[in-house]
């Protein structure tokens, strides 16, 4: 009688798979799982332990930790609800849309830097561009000046997610005041700052982005009184 039959399926570690019968895995797989590890802690040997499968068996769809810090990246991306069109005024969606990508990048570091480096293709945010460039289009954008407005709200953007990064290592009113007491210069106008009321806050993200949404509209000659308006009802964590 064969000894297969003692052995009932699912009651291995690989769950039901036949003795020394490699588990099914690919690179969807593989992002998947990536995707569900914090950045700054994925490892090779981490995603492998969560598939029941051996490290050098990863290296048969991924080339090593930067190629699979992509792939999580990307598959990062395509899961979070990105802004949609309901038709809304072009600066109502680039507003949402740069509450977005700010909050998505802060809440997540290791997305950010894999951003810089150029990890996230146009193949994965060719959406949002597109989205962007359809509504300004329909409201009287010239194709140059939609890519321009996305750009600029975008920048913004993730110049404000870098600036929320860096304040949580240096918060800045502790460097003003640590540099100021150094004494061993004159900086009369940081000074001046540093003595006053509620010193050194930050500017809201939403005045921030709100500024440059007006820079784009009164170009347009458009009434930013009546748009401001509109802007109040998106809503933004800063």
């Amino acid at each position: 009688m064969s000894d297969t039959k003692h052995s009932p399926a699912g009651t291995g570690r690989t769950g039901g798979r036949g003795p020394g019968r490699p588990p099914k895995i690919d690179r969807a797989a593989i992002a998947r799982v990536a995707s569900e590890i914090p950045l700054s802690d994925l490892t090779l040997r981490l995603v492998a332990e969560r598939l029941g499968v051996s490290v050098p068996s990863l290296y048969h769809y991924v080339q090593g930790r930067d190629d699979l810090l992509k792939l999580a990246a990307e598959q990062s991306v395509t899961r979070l609800t990105l802004p949609v069109d309901r038709g809304q005024h072009w600066a109502v969606w680039l507003c949402e849309w740069a509450h977005y990508i700010r909050q998505a990048f802060v809440r997540d570091p290791g997305l950010f830097t894999q951003y810089v480096k150029g990890a996230i293709s146009l193949e994965v945010m060719a959406e949002p561009v597109n989205t962007a460039l359809g509504l300004c289009l329909r409201q009287g954008f010239s194709p140059t000046e939609a890519r321009r407005a996305y750009d600029l709200v975008s920048e913004c953007a993730l110049g404000a997610a870098i600036t929320r990064l860096s304040e949580r290592n240096r918060p800045f009113e502790p460097e003003v005041r640590r540099v100021l007491a150094l004494g061993d210069r004159s900086l009369p106008h940081l000074e001046r700052l540093a003595a006053g009321p509620g010193l050194i806050e930050q500017a809201p993200f939403t005045e921030q982005i709100h500024t440059v949404l007006a820079g784009i509209a009164v170009r347009r000659g458009e009434d930013w009184t009546e748009l401001s308006a509109l802007l109040e009802s998106v809503a933004a964590e800063d």
